[in-house]
């Protein structure tokens, strides 16, 4: 499937055929627990699940805009999918990477910390557009139409530096961390114009979904800023260095 297709539910992600995987680890926690006391699970596994996991907080965002302009149930239970699968595979990563970490070098480490980081940092982004899609599920009045538009613009963004961080690791390309970096003010400036329109003359008091909205917003910011931990753990995998307490602005030039 191309990577700029959205997948729905019964998605078939492929994950490397190992003697357990997340999909086992979801039907028998038991048996994730003692294949991490053994180790089970190579180094590779490890590395290309945790790439995976891009792809699946792509997924969720990718069905937000169906979510907000056709109600649909089918976008609804994609990314409650979705969500439940980065829940997975955070797990699988975490039972196996202190095994896994002990048997290489420094540098190796170093990638299997980053993979660890990505996946918590994934399986939040994970969490909060799943709260957004509760919210929009359980909204009693119609959304007004110039708030769906940000609000889907918003995702819009989401995606798209999902899918720039995703192609980032593949390629090891710091233009893609750049490109993120730079990306991240653009969510902050449509979530700061719906906060300044809900908030002026009181008009939250007026409208009773005024609240939910900006709630949504504000899961989809917040979800930005886990984006941009990512490209920032991209920056310190190829350049060595964190840009954790630098200001963004530097890394973004």
């Amino acid at each position: 499937m191309p990577l700029n297709m959205p997948r729905k539910v019964a998605l078939s992600r492929t994950i490397p055929e190992e003697t357990d995987t997340p999909d086992s680890l979801r039907q028998n926690p038991e048996a994730g627990k003692k294949a991490a006391k053994k180790g089970t699970g190579s180094l590779d596994d490890l590395a290309r699940t945790a790439l995976k996991a891009f792809l699946i907080a792509r997924d969720a965002a990718s069905n937000v805009p169906d979510l907000f302009t056709q109600s649909s149930r089918m976008a609804f239970l994609a990314i409650k999918e979705c969500e439940q699968e980065l829940d997975v595979i955070e797990r699988y990563i975490d039972e196996r990477l202190p095994a896994a970490i002990t048997r290489v070098n420094e540098a190796r480490a170093r990638q299997l910390l980053t993979s660890l980081k990505s996946t918590t940092d994934l399986e939040r982004i994970g969490d909060l557009v799943m709260s957004m899609a509760m919210r929009v599920q359980a909204r009693t009045a119609n959304t007004a139409a110039s708030d769906v538009r940000q609000l889907v613009e918003m995702s819009t963004i989401l995606r798209e530096m999902l899918d720039l961080v995703y192609r980032g690791f593949v390629d090891l390309d710091l233009e893609c961390a750049r490109k993120v970096l730079q990306m991240d003010k653009d969510i902050d400036r449509v979530c700061h114009t719906l906060f300044q329109k809900h908030l002026t003359n009181h008009a939250a008091q007026s409208d009773p979904s005024s609240f939910g909205v900006l709630l949504m917003a504000q899961a989809l910011e917040r979800a930005g800023d886990h984006t941009t931990n990512l490209a920032e753990d991209l920056y310190s995998l190829i350049e060595g260095r964190s840009l954790r307490h630098a200001p963004k602005k530097r890394a973004a030039t």
